[in-house]
């Protein structure tokens, strides 16, 4: 098993190296770049203030010179495979560049959104868990019951609903209309100077009705699955045989049935692994949570693509260890799973 894990661990590298190339291919191409945008900023300005274009390239106002040193700066001006390893060099190092929006370091920039993409991102996940386990093995065995076919409605009533419509429906009645929660934000302005219970009481409020955003379509999904998987088992040879030998359909259910339901959950534990810290940009924006998600929303709108860059850095990482990371969970899970 340690020689499949470190072959999937090498395995990781040229894939990795694929998605930021192709990434990094499409940023070079995509018209609106840092240099661009800064040329019609500069032209913009100057039409409000009435001051006449000089003779620059394209009718901007900057000269070829001061063009080419704006490329050079951006790394426009080498081929873009050369540009490439280049910027994969300063990866390695943990340079991931400078914000051509904020003008500071990418990893200082992202840092900062660490800790409220965390905060979502692993309440979510135990939450999600936490319910959709005990409430899909509920279902399997009151199937077609009215708890069954009760609960089946809400789940995929929600699913149904994308994130960020149940969030601005969320907004609409308990924020605006109803005034029970905040109508965004991740803490009060006055936080600072709250006691530490009004801090935690403050912070909760805060985050009632982003979370219930984020759950609301995973539920439907890990719920069903783990329903699907232990009806399964349920009607498996192992567990009828069990239960002939004297088990009880509670013993046979909590000591045969539940484990080996587990594996296909575990299969897509690791996959999440990314969402904890990228979230989710819509539901981010909407409730503005000033996180990875919308980080990442407002550098694609602004072409501020070393920060693009440097977050499609850390989600592509914990995506291709997260699939490493779902395979022990299923050696864990299954004894039976043997990789070689």
């Amino acid at each position: 098993m340690t020689t499949y894990f470190i072959r999937r661990l090498l395995l990781t590298i040229p894939t990795f190296i694929g998605i930021t190339l192709l990434v990094f291919v499409i940023t070079r191409f995509v018209p609106g770049g840092p240099v661009e945008r800064m040329v019609t900023q500069a032209q913009i300005a100057n039409a409000e203030m009435g001051i006449e274009q000089i003779d620059g390239v394209g009718g901007s106002t900057l000269s070829e010179e001061q063009l080419a040193q704006l490329n050079a700066y951006y790394g426009f001006d080498k081929p873009v495979i050369i540009s490439y390893f280049l910027w994969l060099k300063k990866v390695l190092t943990f340079d991931l560049g400078t914000s051509s929006r904020y003008n500071e370091p990418v990893w200082d920039i992202i840092v900062e959104r660490f800790p409220v993409s965390i905060f979502y991102g692993l309440l979510t996940l135990v939450i999600t868990y936490s319910v959709c386990i005990p409430l899909g093995i509920l279902k399997a065995i009151k199937h077609s019951t009215p708890i069954d076919h009760f609960s089946s409605a809400l789940v995929f009533l929600g699913y149904a609903i994308p994130n960020y419509v149940f969030g601005i429906i969320l907004i609409s009645l308990f924020a605006s209309h109803w005034d029970i929660f905040p109508l965004g934000g991740f803490v009060s302005y006055e936080f600072d100077d709250l006691t530490f219970f009004e801090k935690v009481v403050d912070l909760l409020r805060h985050a009632v009705l982003p979370l219930l955003s984020y759950l609301i379509g995973s539920f439907a999904v890990m719920t069903m699955m783990m329903k699907n998987s232990l009806m399964d088992n349920l009607a498996a040879d192992y567990v009828r045989t069990a239960m002939a030998k004297g088990l009880t359909f509670k013993d046979a259910i909590l000591k045969h049935a539940i484990r080996n339901s587990l594996i296909p959950l575990a299969t897509s534990f690791g996959h999440t692994i990314s969402f904890v810290l990228t979230g989710s940009f819509l539901v981010e924006t909407i409730f503005n949570i000033d996180g990875m998600g919308l980080l990442g929303y407002e550098s694609l709108v602004e072409r501020d693509y070393p920060v693009v860059l440097g977050i499609l850095v850390i989600s592509s990482g914990l995506f291709l260890l997260g699939n490493i990371l779902s395979d022990l969970c299923v050696a864990i899970v299954d004894p039976r799973v043997q990789f070689n």
